[in-house]
């Protein structure tokens, strides 16, 4: 079973934290959208096509912008190209101020059967701060919208540890949320990235982001309030209700084979041997997309299975399942050293990890997920 995703580079405008690949002007859409379709039929009859494909995953940019004749189009040529007979999870990222009833009614009649819905913050002065397009009024109507249509399941984005952001605020935020029975939620902590307006204006000494402590007080009252509403952490920004959890994230973390289409999608994909993966991505230009001589696959980086090993760790590290160390072994052929078990073991007396078989991290440990991922793999 494999993935697709796809990913829409569109946006009304640069959200001041952002540094994924988007553009702002619209008037290539309808090309673009011919190209990615070009881009599609290339797999057809390839060995890439056999595989079923069990999730398919638009985001963006913004791909609340497409219409629904253009979204249409899409997948049509997915059908066409791919086996889709066990599709189990269609998620489409939206905007709250592109969505109408009609529009989700439309989306469903697709075959889109979960939404992501880009809400950020219920706060007004933090939503202009982010420089997001809509304001708290949008995001109350979109979850109603959202609340009373006909989608199987959804998730709603939230932003915590913003500059100014207080615990009450980040409360208020949570509790207006859950209003909306919410079975999914994704809340980042914010990050400044360099090429960001935000990471300018923090250079320049105009914005102090909150402190460590200050940005962990954010993340423990999202987990617990969460899990006093049987929301559960299953991923270190990835919360759900039980049979929620969002199966195309989950396949990432998990190394499933998927495909990826758009300017500067990612692709990901086992040899036959089980010895070697490829890796292969599209330019993220929008330009060079929409000239580009398609071939399948074009600039495969190939992992072996050392390399596919450490990404392993890295990213079940960060989930509540943890690592399962005969699957380590089974499937990378990689062994913890003496040195690595010793750390873990002391990472276990001091209350980072569980107690239980595997490593899994507890609460304490995720704040810190990523430092005792580089810790375990610098140990020789």
């Amino acid at each position: 079973m494999a993935g697709i995703y796809i990913h829409i580079p569109f946006c009304k405008q640069a959200c001041s934290y952002c540094d994924f690949y988007f553009v702002t002007r619209q008037s290539e859409r309808n090309t673009f959208v011919q190209e990615l379709i070009r881009e599609i039929n290339v797999y057809h009859n390839h060995a890439y096509a056999l595989e079923r494909i069990e999730t398919i995953y638009i985001g963006g940019g913004t791909p609340s912008l497409l219409t629904v004749p253009e979204l249409s189009s899409v997948f049509e040529a997915l059908h066409r190209t791919f086996n889709l007979s066990e599709l189990k999870e269609v998620t489409l990222e939206m905007n709250p101020d592109d969505v109408t009833p009609d529009y989700l009614r439309e989306l469903k009649a697709l075959g889109i059967n979960r939404s992501s819905m880009g809400v950020q913050s219920f706060d007004d002065q933090l939503l202009s701060f982010m420089n997001r397009t809509h304001n708290s009024a949008h995001a109350l109507q979109c979850l109603h919208d959202l609340a009373a249509s006909e989608f199987d399941t959804f998730t709603v984005d939230l932003i915590y540890g913003n500059p100014g952001q207080s615990l009450s605020m980040l409360e208020k935020d949570i509790d207006t949320l859950l209003r909306f029975d919410p079975p999914h939620i994704s809340a980042y902590s914010l990050t400044v990235e360099d090429r960001t307006r935000l990471g300018k204006q923090v250079e320049l000494g105009k914005i102090q982001p909150p402190s460590d402590e200050e940005t962990s007080r954010h993340f423990d009252l999202v987990i617990n309030k969460l899990r006093g509403a049987s929301i559960f952490q299953y991923e270190v920004s990835n919360y759900a209700a039980s049979g929620h959890e969002a199966i195309h994230n989950s396949n990432y973390w998990g190394h499933k084979n998927y495909i990826g289409f758009g300017p500067g999608a990612h692709s990901f994909w086992w040899d036959h041997s089980g010895q070697i993966a490829k890796r292969w991505s599209n330019k993220p230009d929008l330009k060079t997309y929409l000239k580009s001589d398609w071939k399948v696959p074009f600039n495969n980086e190939m992992l072996d299975l050392a390399t596919l090993a450490e990404e392993h760790i890295m990213l079940k590290l960060r989930t509540r399942d943890g690592i399962n160390i005969s699957k380590l072994y089974d499937v990378y052929g990689y062994e913890l050293n003496e040195s690595q078990t010793s750390f873990l073991s002391h990472m276990r007396n001091t209350g980072y990890i569980e107690n239980k078989p595997g490593i899994v991290l507890t609460q304490k440990g995720l704040h810190i997920a990523d430092s005792i991922t580089v810790d375990l793999l610098s140990k020789k």
